[in-house]
């Protein structure tokens, strides 16, 4: 390991180089990261999965880095020309920019202007030029440099003048200043194109646009990339191109009664013109997207991660309904497991507005089942749904209450091979109403089965690295995963795929015995299986529970590495693993942390874990969070007054604010100056999908059937 790496990684993330190493070691042993972050606490000081998956990311991309400084080095070496002065310079650089500016000067070069000028035997002239002579006369200079292929003055002054151009570009000192000017002064201006069509006028606001570009917000890039790429918009950046060619005239001219002086400056603007500033401003732009999708991607997994992690609506028996038009609307009642008992479609909105009809099927699905809450998708006619099914329950003889779930992706996962696997029998469509009912049951369960990409909660997913995305979103799966816990009797093959360290081939094993045999009723079952060698037991094991087994602590998340600790502690305390979860145990746990450390010789970070487990052993992280606003009538946009308190479900945050579900056809947007009356950065910083928050309304624009919400109490 390289240890100024190591030293770099400790200042950046305020941690000590002993975790970085410490880590960095168990990564390669093949740990995990969320096994790292749950079971090797002591180790790492309790370091979260997020600074694990930072410290192997710095560690990779400063590897990478080291290994293109070396190889630079090298190939400056090979050819001859490699200085101790420039050897420091590249081992310095902290930007593979800088490696590849101070190698430029040494590159292999394509055929430019300037090595045909070399070619012809000209660059002794450009080396004459740059030494600023006084005496004589351009004509005499050049004399000597006039023959079969160059024939005059003029062309030999030409020639000289490229080679001079490009020696000023090769130069990565004035490149490094060129790039850090027009970063700090430079203006992105944007201006729609003469024939552009912009349908929804969606990049109105670019139509005639400019920003310093050191301020311009993450969100605006994306925006005018966008609209760049869709050829509505021209995109360039603004600065004073004089500066820079007096700060090079200042570097370059060292005698300013040479006759050669108009030369060089010549040659500086065609250096800046056509060499220098067409690949610095292309370097700005690819730095500024690069931010703006590092933004972008933690923006839409921090969504993601919430969404999964929604509250589970335990024990209720539930109506999944996918709203539509012409095609009907499609039901699926689901037990309290979530398993399908009845299938129908119902046909309550344009064009078939068979209401009664559909009421009369709605109420006897609702009597039949004891259904206890719809969940109603929030696609094309969602909100009409909403008015049918308000309505509707208003006739039940029991208590129903309606929910409005995200389904973003249920289309895919309901068209997917893993679906037709699931419900061969049955249209996309029923599939979906299935999974929108599943949502509110379990979302992590039922989201898994999903690509993250397609839970469409963020701002330009499609516009970003796919790579780059895909490789967070997985993470944010594999956390929510891990962090939950999974059944191991119930889990699907999707969700046992992110419990941190299992193989495929262990998966086939769990599933393929689990059909065969039953209910796994021990973790001591599943060491056994084929495909489960001890690492993959080790990582993985602490996160599959087993809920009814033969061994209370097998429903913990205690890993089987510490059961005897663990029965040491009760038996201290006398009780037994019978007691787990019992008022009498949790009080008798508030125990001296540091005594029974000791006594048991077990670190504290573990011993508080286990303390957690005891306490509240089939706790879920999830139950800590806001649930869902159950409903059981709607809301008219008609009805509001500027100042009104409402209270809402965060569908979406993006870099400019929140969008609200209030009950509306359409979500509210509560922009970020809204949000608060200290200044944040970002409302990601305070706020989460699935937040129940409550809100006021700012202003109503019945035209456009627009809601504009502030969290500020009016």
């Amino acid at each position: 390991m390289n240890e100024m790496i190591i030293k770099n990684i400790s200042e950046d993330l305020n941690i000590t180089t002993k975790q970085v190493t410490t880590v960095l070691s168990m990564l390669e042993e093949g740990n995990t990261i969320p096994f790292i972050a749950r079971y090797r606490k002591e180790a790492t000081g309790a370091l979260d999965e997020e600074v694990i998956r930072k410290i192997n990311e710095v560690y990779e991309y400063q590897n990478n880095l080291l290994k293109r400084k070396e190889d630079v080095i090298r190939l400056i070496d090979e050819k001859g020309m490699l200085t101790e002065e420039l050897k420091q310079n590249i081992l310095n650089c902290t930007k593979l920019v800088e490696v590849e500016d101070l190698y430029r000067p040494y590159k292999e070069k394509k055929k430019t202007k300037a090595t045909e000028a070399i070619a012809k035997g000209l660059e002794p002239l450009a080396k004459m030029i740059m030494s600023y002579p006084t005496s004589g006369s351009i004509e005499d200079l050049c004399k000597k440099f006039i023959n079969d292929k160059v024939k005059t003055t003029e062309e030999a002054v030409e020639g000289a003048s490229y080679i001079i151009a490009e020696w000023i570009s090769d130069n990565a000192a004035y490149r490094k200043y060129i790039r850090s000017f027009i970063y700090k002064n430079g203006v992105l201006i944007t201006k729609k194109k003469k024939d552009a069509v912009d349908e929804k006028s969606t990049y109105e606001m670019y139509y005639e646009y400019s920003e310093a570009v050191k301020y311009i917000k993450p969100h605006r890039i994306m925006a005018i990339n966008r609209a760049e790429k869709e050829k509505i918009l021209t995109v360039s950046i603004d600065y004073n191109k004089e500066d820079l060619e007096t700060f090079l005239e200042k570097k370059l001219i060292k005698n300013d009664k040479s006759y050669v002086v108009d030369i060089v400056k010549n040659s500086i603007k065609d250096s800046l013109k056509r060499l220098i500033l067409p690949s610095v401003e292309r370097e700005i732009r690819s730095e500024l997207k690069d931010k703006a999708e590092d933004v972008s991607i933690e923006n839409f997994s921090n969504n993601v991660e919430h969404l999964l992690l929604t509250p589970p609506i335990k024990e209720k028996v539930v109506l999944g309904y996918d709203p539509a038009f012409r095609t009907g609307c499609k039901l699926a009642v689901l037990d309290k497991t979530g398993k399908p008992l009845e299938i129908a479609v119902i046909y309550p909105t344009e064009p078939h507005n068979k209401i009664e009809e559909s009421k009369k099927k709605v109420l006897e699905l609702i009597d039949k089942y004891n259904i206890d809450i719809i969940a109603i998708g929030n696609g094309t006619a969602s909100r009409e749904s909403e008015a049918f099914i308000a309505d509707t329950i208003k006739e039940a003889k029991r208590k129903v209450e309606y929910v409005i779930v995200s389904e973003a992706g249920a289309s895919v996962y309901s068209a997917s091979k893993l679906a037709i696997e699931e419900f061969p029998d049955l249209t996309v469509e029923k599939r979906s109403a299935i999974s929108i009912g599943r949502r509110l049951q379990d979302a992590l369960s039922e989201l898994v089965k999903i690509d993250p990409k397609s839970i469409g909660v963020g701002l330009y997913q499609h516009d970003v690295a796919p790579k780059k995305l895909d490789e967070s979103l997985n993470f944010v799966v594999e956390k929510s995963v891990n962090s939950v816990g999974v059944n191991i009797n119930t889990a699907s093959r999707s969700l046992l795929t992110y419990v941190s360290g299992l193989t495929k081939k262990a998966i086939d094993e769990i599933l393929s015995t689990r059909d065969k045999f039953g209910k796994f009723v021990s973790r001591e079952e599943i060491k056994k299986l084929k495909g489960m060698t001890p690492k993959v037991y080790e990582q993985s094991i602490g996160f599959m529970r087993i809920v009814d087994g033969t061994n209370p602590l097998d429903k913990t998340s205690i890993h089987p590495e510490s059961y005897d600790a663990t029965i040491k502690l009760l038996e201290s305390l006398n009780f037994t693993v019978n007691d787990i979860g019992t008022d009498n145990l949790k009080k008798s746990l508030n125990i001296d942390i540091d005594e029974y450390s000791k006594k048991l010789d077990i670190d504290k970070y573990t011993l508080e874990d286990i303390i957690k487990s005891l306490s509240s052993p089939e706790r879920d992280p999830r139950d800590e969070l806001d649930k869902p606003i159950l409903k059981s009538d709607i809301l008219h946009i008609e009805d509001l007054h500027i100042g009104d308190k409402l209270q809402g479900t965060v569908r979406n945050v993006v870099d400019f604010g929140l969008f609200i579900d209030v009950g509306l056809h359409d979500d509210g947007l509560a922009h970020i100056s809204k949000l608060s009356n200290e200044y944040i950065k970002h409302p990601g910083d305070l706020f989460s999908v699935g937040d129940i928050v409550d809100c006021y309304v700012e202003n109503i624009d019945l035209k456009k059937q627009k809601l504009s919400l502030s969290l500020l109490e009016k």
